[in-house]
């Protein structure tokens, strides 16, 4: 138990600073601009969850490879799979940004988001898409130094993206001092401007340190993606870009149901989804460093461990969820109030999604742990499998089923019931002999990056690196 815990708590700072960018948007457009803006955000965080993914898989893919060239002393294989990585998902990053510029309202109305939000979610998300080429290099470049060891550097300039992030945005809102009125646009602008600097400061750290993943000279023929290294990248990729996909299209179904109730709902739901996101941290790094021991575990030819790394896994999460959950169901009206304003009509409503809704996390979180396991074994159908039965007929035919009875309240109780669905499924599929009969271990750092993939988008703007 002391090992997981410690081995999770990086990884639940880096999680924790990451989700601030979104939060501290939240916070200003809520509180600056109003639910109006809120619900706006609340609609372009799902959509850049479900863009990032489509490029995020292949990242992770990348990192796994540099550290298994770095650990085997190839500086050179570890800088042609990182060039492949980055020039690959930066065409992809290119080709994804220019698409959803264009076809942004198409997809803000098939969104139904409501009223006064579409205008105001169509100027965040065209923003976002403008400089998102930039936000992939800045995670890439992240994954790349945590794929070659280095962990403190990019959580050093996530630090430095989430101050600047903090500074600007309540500026560019109101255009305060020198600096222009932009409304929402000036909330995308400062997100975008906290990207671009961060990125501008971790490449010139590493050229200025010589850090091993620098390119020079020769070299810069890496960013042309390699067959080889491209093979690797896509194959491991997809599964992961899979999940990440299956859950953020769920994630967007799910809020298109939400604009159908009105404004404050959205508005409401978006406050209560960046708490949300918060609640889910801990499940991610737990399941991050049980996959990682698990796979260490499977790889000494210690199988019994397994069961006791799991139970450790399941013990931390419900302990360290739970506790969250219940001082957020305790203080939940401050919390929101950040995001809304004391005087926001859609507060009391969030607070009664907060009842309706939290506790499921607990529960979704032991999900999380069980597939982390599973993922250090080489199981990697299952999860999608149990996945997309829990947030398309579980979740959704529950709502569909219970709407003529319960109203809206369908809606905030068919998150907790997909979470018992797949919870259940999980439990089922991890007592499941096949999977144990054919163990074959992956790299520990491998089965952490898959777990990356777990977890819902709940107000996130990007997957947890």
């Amino acid at each position: 138990m002391r090992t997981l815990v410690m081995f999770s708590l990086p990884t639940l700072l880096s999680n924790v600073l990451q989700s601030l960018n979104g939060s501290v948007n939240a916070v200003w457009v809520g509180r600056l601009i109003g639910e109006d803006a809120l619900a706006a955000t609340a609609n372009a965080n799902i959509v850049m969850f479900l863009v990032f993914a489509s490029v995020f898989g292949f990242g992770m893919a990348a990192t796994v490879k540099v550290g298994q060239n770095f650990g085997a002393g190839n500086i050179d294989a570890a800088r042609r799979a990182f060039g492949s990585a980055v020039g690959f998902c930066f065409i992809l990053a290119m080709v994804v940004a220019i698409s959803g510029y264009i076809f942004a309202p198409q997809l803000l109305r098939a969104m139904a988001t409501p009223g006064h939000a579409y205008g105001l979610a169509l100027i965040y998300l065209r923003v976002i898409f403008i400089a998102m080429p930039f936000s992939m290099l800045s995670v890439m470049l992240a994954m790349g130094l945590r794929g070659s060891g280095d962990s403190r550097t990019p959580l050093l300039f996530m630090a430095l993206s989430v101050g600047i992030d903090i500074v600007f945005n309540p500026l560019l809102i109101r255009g305060w001092g020198p600096f222009p009125q932009m409304g929402i646009a000036g909330s995308a602008l400062s997100t975008a401007l906290a990207g671009i600097v961060g990125f501008m400061g971790t490449a010139i750290h590493v050229y200025a340190k010589d850090l091993p993943l620098r390119l020079r000279g020769r070299e810069w023929r890496y960013l042309i993606p390699h067959p080889d290294e491209l093979k690797y990248i896509v194959g491991k990729g997809l599964p992961m870009g899979a999940q990440m996909f299956i859950l953020s299209a769920a994630g967007i179904i799910l809020i298109s149901l939400v604009n159908r109730e009105g404004l404050l709902a959205t508005a409401a739901y978006g406050a209560t989804a960046q708490l949300w996101g918060y609640l889910q941290m801990p499940a991610m790094a737990i399941s991050a460093a049980v996959s990682a021991m698990a796979a260490q575990a499977i790889g000494a030819r210690l199988p019994r461990r397994l069961s006791e790394i799991t139970r450790a896994g399941i013990i931390a999460n419900v302990g360290m969820t739970g506790l969250l959950t219940v001082l957020l169901l305790a203080f939940d009206k401050p919390a929101l109030v950040l995001f809304l304003g004391p005087d926001s009509p859609a507060v009391p409503l969030a607070r009664h999604i907060q009842f309706m809704a939290s506790w499921g996390f607990v529960l979704f979180g032991v999900t999380i742990v069980l597939f982390g396991t599973m993922r250090a074994g080489g199981v990697v159908i299952a999860p999608l499998i149990v996945l997309g039965i829990a947030m398309y007929p579980g979740r959704l035919g529950f709502y569909y089923l219970a709407q003529p009875y319960l109203g809206a309240d369908a809606l905030w109780l068919a998150m907790p019931v997909g979470s018992i669905i797949a919870t259940s499924l999980a439990i089922v599929a991890y007592r499941m002999p096949g999977w144990r009969r054919t163990l074959h271990g992956i790299d520990p750092d491998e089965a952490a990056e898959d777990s990356c993939a777990d977890g819902e988008p709940a107000g996130r703007m990007s997957p947890s690196l």
